[in-house]
């Protein structure tokens, strides 16, 4: 017999997220209880939910399905980036960048220099999770060896990363919000300056008055930084091969070509550089794309293994695809949640809940930030949150006469830059994984994530950077806004 389906009461939506935020908190928070079966837990009770307006398991089981299904592409990109950590290890390309990193750098002027190579890296590759797991892993293992904390080095990295994902034209996000709103990409990209710029200066101005405070006119020690130089350079035969893997990535970049394609292209030319630069086995070679770089494989150059320090031991022994284990087990754990809060149509309640006294511009980008919020911590991801929230919210930016570039702006504000502060998340635990350092370390140094929001609701007070709409929103005539970007986006998704 079948069962009647309704539609959730706002109490039955909201309690879902109370749920999880308790679960977790108590769990994650008190207990130190992985977040993996938290989230199953969560998920439970979302289920519960579901089965009380009319969802059967196996509905419940498509609509799971369907989640991942999306995902997918960025199950591929976490893969790929831990061959490419572990290959360009053996390869010696990060280690390169460490060495001279530790030759030039002035602990002074560490975070402002690692934000904006950071920030460079990702605008021309599209991916904060890329620009982290390479130029950033570098920054962090400088970091180390200048005695900056680690929670701040990290900060300052991932706000670079965060920065040039939003800004590039190669990113998935970037493309997803304007794709969703109906707008040009490029158009979308100028209007988050408005946001986005000043929120890196201040972090930038902060970096440059810390770094000046605390270590102005200080030299690292150079007795720990000569035994570092030493001992890499014993392993490693520096040589302008070593650079290839990182050009390839730069190009693949500049020329638009598929990203995880491109990743692993970078990952086999690094075995290769790694074999003939560094003697390395070739063996090594393909066993460091699965199990990340170990000091074992110095052997085959002669070199003694037991020589190495710990402090160079954890520089290098890090990577493989079986490092993201972990990762790819949470995000199908969220997605289970995420699917069940979709398909029983919690969401959709939630999200019209937000739109149900909206009658000021405040009030329209403070409910966007508000449920791309909810959204961001319920599905630890930032394409639910932008997807959702964009399809819903559109038409009342145009009916109020706005642009819905102050739409895809604010998606982007309150979703792209959020993300790494959720410990659950997708992208807070790949930061942990690549980084080592979670969200409660890095949090507040990840200034100009999280200054986005304010700035976006100060333009909404202000008036200030508030685009109205155009003849074309207004009547809703436009056909291929985003470009041939948009296009191909919306082919993939």
């Amino acid at each position: 017999m079948m069962r009647t389906k309704r539609r959730p009461t706002i109490w039955e939506a909201v309690s879902c997220l109370l749920v999880m935020g308790v679960v977790i908190g108590v769990g994650f928070g008190v207990f130190g209880i992985g977040i993996q079966i938290l989230l199953l837990v969560s998920a439970a009770y979302a289920a519960f939910i579901g089965w009380r307006v009319g969802l059967s398991w196996d509905e419940m089981e498509r609509g799971i399905a369907v989640r991942l299904g999306n995902v997918m592409p960025a199950v591929f990109i976490l893969f790929a980036v831990g061959i490419v950590i572990g290959s360009w290890i053996f390869a010696g390309t990060v280690p390169m960048l460490i060495y001279f990193g530790l030759k030039v750098i002035n602990p002074a002027y560490f975070l402002v220099t690692a934000f904006i190579i950071v920030a460079v890296v990702s605008t021309a590759t599209g991916t904060a999770w890329g620009s982290t797991a390479t130029a950033g892993v570098a920054l962090m293992g400088v970091a180390a060896q200048l005695d900056i904390p680690l929670g701040m080095a990290a900060g300052a990295v991932i706000a670079g990363g965060v920065f040039g994902d939003k800004m590039s034209p190669l990113s998935d996000t970037t493309n997803l919000a304007p794709l969703v709103c109906r707008v040009n990409l490029f158009d979308h990209i100028r209007h988050m300056f408005y946001t986005t710029i000043p929120a890196s200066l201040v972090g930038i101005i902060v970096y440059l008055v810390v770094g000046m405070k605390l270590y102005g006119g200080q030299e690292a020690d150079a007795s720990a930084v000569q035994a570092i130089l030493v001992q890499l350079d014993s392993i490693f035969d520096w040589n302008l091969f070593m650079c290839l893997p990182f050009i390839i990535i730069i190009w693949g970049a500049l020329k638009r070509k598929p990203t995880v394609p491109i990743m692993l292209l970078s990952a086999v030319v690094a075995v290769i550089v790694g074999v003939f630069s560094n003697g390395f086995s070739l063996v090594d070679g393909m066993q460091s794309m699965v199990n990340g770089f170990t000091l074992s494989m110095v052997q085959a150059s002669g070199f003694d293994p037991a020589t190495i320090s710990d402090t160079v031991t954890n520089l290098l022994v890090r990577g493989g695809i079986f490092s993201m284990t972990t990762i790819a087990v949470t995000i199908i754990c969220g997605y289970t949640f995420a699917g069940i809060m979709e398909v029983s149509g919690c969401l959709d309640v939630i999200l019209e809940a937000f739109l149900g006294k909206v009658e000021k511009t405040w009030q329209l980008i403070g409910a966007t930030i508000a449920g791309s919020l909810a959204l961001v911590f319920t599905a630890g991801v930032a394409s639910i949150s932008i997807i959702m929230i964009g399809t819903l919210f559109k038409d009342a930016y145009t009916k109020m006469g706005l642009s819905r570039l102050n739409l895809s702006r604010t998606l982007e504000d309150s979703g792209t830059m959020i993300l790494p502060f959720v410990p659950w998340g997708v992208s807070g635990i790949f930061y942990l994984e690549v980084l080592g350092v979670g969200p409660g370390d890095y949090w507040m140094w990840a200034i100009s994530c999280y200054l986005c929001i304010v700035f976006a609701m100060l333009l909404a007070f202000t008036g200030i950077g508030i685009k109205k709409a155009g003849a074309e929103e207004q009547t809703g005539l436009e056909e291929n806004p985003g470009g041939s970007v948009n296009l191909a986006v919306q082919k993939s998704v």
